[in-house]
C-alpha cells in the first residue's frame, strides 16, 4: 500500500525557489545538498515532503501536483495574505467532488490544494 510520494520538480533558480516555498508557501527547508550552491533541496510542510532540483531550460516542463489538505479555505486565505497569486477562479467546489484552488510556482509548476467533499461529509454528518 502506497502512503507517500516525494515528487522531484525542476527549477531554473533554486535560491529563488527556496525563498518562494519557504517565505510565501509556508514550507520548511528540510535539507539541501550544498549550503553555498545547492542543486537539490527538500521542503516539508505537515506530512508532505517535496524535492526540487535545478534544471536547465531544455529539461523544464510543467509538472502538476495535487496536495490533499485538511482545510483548503484556511490555506487559500494564508496564501492570499502572503501575496501568493492563485487561480482566477479562487477556491471552489468542483463537479468531481472536491473543494480546491490552484496556483503556479515561480517555474510554472501547477500546484492544486484540495479536500474531498465526501470524506468531509462523513466526518461531520448532518442530522
Amino acid at each position: 500500500m502506497f502512503r507517500k510520494t516525494h515528487p522531484i520538480i525542476g527549477t531554473r533558480d533554486i535560491n529563488q525557489a527556496i525563498e518562494f516555498y519557504v517565505q510565501r508557501l509556508g514550507f520548511q527547508l528540510a535539507f539541501q545538498d550544498d549550503t553555498e550552491t545547492p542543486n537539490y533541496v527538500g521542503f516539508a510542510r505537515d506530512e508532505v515532503e517535496l524535492h526540487m532540483q535545478f534544471q536547465y531550460e531544455h529539461e523544464m516542463s510543467t509538472i502538476r501536483l495535487r496536495f490533499g489538505v485538511d482545510d483548503p479555505d484556511a490555506l487559500f486565505t494564508e496564501y492570499q495574505q502572503r501575496g501568493v497569486e492563485c487561480s482566477a477562479s479562487g477556491i471552489c467546489d468542483t463537479p468531481w467532488g472536491t473543494r480546491e484552488f490552484s496556483l503556479y510556482d515561480l517555474d510554472r509548476n501547477s500546484l492544486t490544494f484540495y479536500r474531498d467533499l465526501k470524506s468531509a461529509e462523513n466526518e461531520h454528518p448532518t442530522a
